[in-house]
């Protein structure tokens, strides 16, 4: 289960910038954080606390970071985690619940913020109204092509956008807002994610990856001087699946519409189908993943505290299928997902576990 109001990423911006931190958090934000005058996190995408804990010999800068894991939330996906963390809200209160989801009749992506219907997508503001860093602008140094998208208006609205193009500028521009009193800066890279879900977590090129993040934040280490804390945290982590798709065939008559992750995947019931595709869904697919309504999504409390208003509740699918195999589930108006070796989305420790890591710049 997510820890909200706990040791998750839901708490990083009320702990770190402002409003209502948990009451735990001395037992679990890291020490090098505690008394800094100016505090740094790097988001490193896709990288769970799994893959970092068993390299600790190979990845020795993050392994000499002081701290361990906390949860990312439900779904464990980038659009939903990463609003997670900018407004210190869980996934039932901002209503970014999946990277597809269905809102206003048709199925939105949300990190590319387009419709699959070729409709005009929502007004971001409409879909997730809260603040960002508790409306505070904190700077945020991210790629320079998420400037005016969607996703960056709905999860980063009010902040000081700061784009890099090339990984070098993004220590520099991290380096010089420190050096000019920045209190807090936000950070954003997405290699890790990139690389496993083209490459699975099985060859060199993930292996590659890691390393090189590692050398990022000892680059970003190197260049924060001792009164500042680098913090390195991640939205989730990764399964490796490789070629393990399943095919939804035996339900897809009792589906409307599909969305969510190949690992928490969404099916919307045709009309009075929802019982009878949650009976179906459960004898096919039962074996290999956590098969939940949405009513039991909602009670167990997966996605945060209700209550849960209409709206996002309606952007849930009827039936939620969360792999608890090494597998994913097809979408079939999707196909090209299917390409992917790698993913996320679901509960398993592999996903749901991130690193809250931290140590003091050693630069001058």
């Amino acid at each position: 289960m997510p820890a909200y109001g706990g040791a998750a990423i839901t708490s990083i911006v009320p702990t770190l910038v402002g409003g209502h931190p948990p009451v735990d958090v001395a037992t679990w934000l890291p020490e090098p954080v505690r008394d800094a005058k100016s505090v740094v996190v790097i988001l490193l995408d896709g990288l769970g606390w799994r893959a970092l804990d068993a390299r600790r010999d190979r990845l020795v800068r993050m392994a000499s970071l002081t701290g361990g894991p906390i949860t990312t939330v439900v779904p464990s996906t980038t659009a939903s985690a990463l609003t997670s963390l900018a407004t210190g809200l869980a996934p039932s209160q901002h209503g970014v619940v999946g990277y597809r989801m269905r809102v206003d009749g048709g199925v939105l992506n949300v990190l590319r913020w387009r419709r699959t219907d070729s409709r005009r997508p929502p007004d971001p503001f409409s879909v997730q109204r809260h603040q960002s860093f508790a409306g505070r602008p904190v700077p945020v140094v991210t790629k320079r092509e998420f400037e005016r998208t969607g996703f960056t208006e709905a999860h980063l609205r009010g902040v000081r956008f700061v784009g890099w193009h090339e990984v070098s500028t993004l220590v520099e521009h991290v380096s010089r807002l420190v050096g000019a009193g920045e209190r807090f800066v936000y950070a954003y890279y997405p290699g890790i994610d990139g690389v496993a879900h083209e490459y699975g977590l099985h060859d060199s090129y993930y292996e590659a990856e890691l390393a090189f993040a590692d050398e990022l934040v000892g680059r970003l280490l190197d260049a924060l001087p001792a009164s500042a804390a680098l913090v390195v945290t991640s939205d989730h982590g990764q399964v490796h699946f490789g070629r393990d798709w399943i095919e939804l065939t035996d339900v897809d008559p009792l589906v409307d519409a599909y969305a969510g992750d190949g690992r928490f995947r969404y099916l919307y019931a045709r009309r009075g189908a929802v019982n009878e595709l949650c009976a179906e869904a459960q004898r096919c697919y039962g074996d290999r993943a956590w098969v939940w309504s949405r009513e039991q999504l909602l009670d167990e409390g997966w996605l945060g505290p209700g209550p849960v208003s209409g709206g996002i509740r309606r952007r849930l699918g009827d039936v939620v299928l969360a792999a608890r195999e090494p597998v994913a589930f097809v979408d079939p108006t999707l196909p090209t997902e299917a390409g992917l070796l790698a993913g996320h989305g679901s509960v398993t420790p592999d996903e749901m576990l991130v690193p809250f890591v931290a140590g003091r710049g050693v630069g001058r």
